[in-house]
């Protein structure tokens, strides 16, 4: 889709700035104009993290006048394996001032703007609603839904990137020419059903590959150059090094208002973001642009375990609870060590996660044991067994194998797994 130009085009370039974007002013479609749209553009980008980086050094580098930086976290040492802006001088620094600092020092004509906030529903319009176009490198459900809306109302273009191990997608949502992201994933995903990006991983090089392509985007729709990918969702292979473009519909019925259902199940967020790990939307399958979240109920669903003689056996559900609260395992935990009501507590994760964080007095018996069935014996005597991951999401499926293997052998005990994993029991013993 070609559009026009989303920034009129600032003053006359001077000599130090025509020799910094000499490039830039020999591409026949940019030329000294779009050079001057660029440095008029305000710009504001979502997250400092492994799509911000790439994304807001191009920016800068390519002349972009303001750049807005949102972010409340802090650099942390696993962050450098993708977060390119940042380096070990910057670990427990801002996100959002080790961002300004980089770029001052890559373009000091470049002003920028820290945002030390998370966006929410109560300031997004208004943030959004003093730049240009938003760039989205956010790493929950909850912010994307907000700031969608937010886009919608204030009629602002942003470009949404997102990445998962080896795969990437990106497209540019804007209310007044297109689809927004509400109708790329119109539901979405049910709680603790898509897994962090610390259990699923990431290649470190892939968030510079689409974290590139949203800055490519962003100056396309300011500039007006170009196709920017309003109506379609590139998706990105890494394995394959393939790209593939699918279209996107407007589908669903454009927003009037934040809280556009009164629900935060339909609306993916309340009056300000939850506390959550880093997800990552599902793949865009290719028979259409849709959700396929990593839920733990459709596993509930066909659960099906292999007898000794090969033989399938049952699926299974159950009517016990499914979790355990952070505070509740603390005092089984210290109930246990007293001599009281024994269990199993069984961490379902890999061991170098394992090694960096543990539960005290969790024993190690990973998923891909769950799976083959070799976990099974080592918990046959257990009276009641709970399970944990980093997130939640891999325990429950952990969870749903236990139980139907149990169900299969006439096993009868209490099975759970604990509500938010390590994240939350990190989080709750960081607050005691």
């Amino acid at each position: 889709m070609n559009l026009p130009p989303l920034v009129e085009p600032g003053p006359a370039l001077s000599l130090p700035e025509i020799q910094r974007y000499a490039r830039n002013l020999s591409v026949p479609t940019i030329g000294e104009v779009g050079q001057r749209r660029l440095r008029a553009a305000r710009v504001l980008c979502l997250g400092a993290g492994g799509l911000g980086s790439p994304a807001i050094l191009y920016l800068a580098a390519a002349g972009v006048g303001t750049l807005g930086i949102v972010d409340d976290d802090a650099v942390e040492i696993s962050n450098l394996q993708r977060q390119v802006l940042h380096g070990e001088a910057t670990v427990g620094v801002s996100k959002a001032g080790s961002a300004a600092a980089r770029v001052a020092d890559l373009n000091p004509d470049v002003t920028v703007v820290e945002h030390r906030e998370r966006l929410t529903a109560a300031n997004a319009v208004e943030l959004v609603s003093g730049y240009d176009l938003v760039l989205d490198g956010s790493d929950t459900f909850e912010t994307r839904y907000v700031l969608s809306d937010a886009c919608s109302l204030a009629g602002v273009p942003h470009v949404w990137g997102s990445i998962l191990r080896f795969d990437g997608q990106l497209a540019v949502f804007w209310a007044q020419h297109g689809p927004t992201y509400r109708d790329l994933h119109p539901v979405p995903p049910a709680p603790g059903s898509v897994p962090s990006c610390a259990e699923a991983g990431v290649l470190g090089a892939l968030p510079g590959v689409i974290g590139s392509a949203m800055a490519l985007e962003a100056m396309k729709v300011i500039m007006g150059v170009g196709s920017p990918l309003v109506g379609r969702v590139s998706t990105y292979d890494g394995l394959d090094g393939t790209w593939a473009a699918i279209p996107l519909v407007r589908s669903q019925t454009p927003v009037t208002r934040m809280h556009p259902f009164g629900q935060v199940d339909r609306d993916g967020y309340g009056d300000s973001p939850a506390d959550s790990a880093c997800a990552v939307p599902a793949d865009v399958v290719a028979a259409g642009v849709s959700a396929v979240p990593y839920r733990a109920e459709a596993l509930r669903v066909a659960v099906r375990v292999h007898t000794a003689d090969g033989g399938a056996a049952v699926s299974a559900t159950s009517q016990v609870p499914d979790t355990v609260e952070v505070l509740e395992l603390q005092e089984m935990l210290e109930t246990r060590a007293d001599g009281g009501s024994d269990f199993v507590l069984v961490d379902v994760r890999e061991s170098w996660e394992h090694q960096l964080s543990s539960i005290p007095g969790a024993v190690l018996i990973s998923l891909g044991e769950f799976r083959s069935g070799a976990a099974f014996p080592r918990m046959a005597d257990a009276p009641s067994v709970v399970l944990h991951c980093q997130g939640g999401v891999r325990s429950a499926e952990a969870l749903d194998l236990l139980r139907a293997s149990d169900a299969h052998h006439g096993i009868t005990r209490t099975t759970r797994h604990l509500s938010g994993g390590m994240n939350a029991w990190n989080r709750v013993n960081e607050n005691t």
